[in-house]
């Protein structure tokens, strides 16, 4: 949810004009993460929380994408503690999906 916060903050920074371009982008694949995350606990069982994982991984790298492209085209500075975030993020996503895999094994 922090993840979110801090892409919410990060995007009201960028120029009005892309309010429904990388802004939209970035809010939505924000969002996705922990509503991912949300559903596939909700489910029944650990295939299907691994699906929503994954899911949820796909996001994480669009945002890291997004933020990139906003710094190259100059709309944004680099924001390291934003970056460390998702890095951080993305590691204990990808930690419980290799968890419940060697479980399913």
């Amino acid at each position: 949810m922090q993840l979110v916060e801090d892409v919410y903050r990060f995007t009201s920074t960028l120029p009005k004009d892309e309010q429904f371009g990388l802004t939209s982008q970035l809010r939505r694949a924000a969002i996705s993460v922990p509503s991912n995350i949300a559903e596939g606990a909700a489910r029944n069982g650990a295939k299907e929380l691994i699906h929503f994982l994954g899911i949820a991984s796909g996001s994480l790298a669009e945002i890291d994408t997004q933020i990139e492209l906003a710094v190259r085209l100059a709309y944004a500075t680099p924001d390291e503690a934003l970056k460390t975030r998702l890095d951080e993020v993305s590691a204990l996503n990808m930690a419980l999906i290799k968890s419940l895999k060697q479980k399913l094994e």
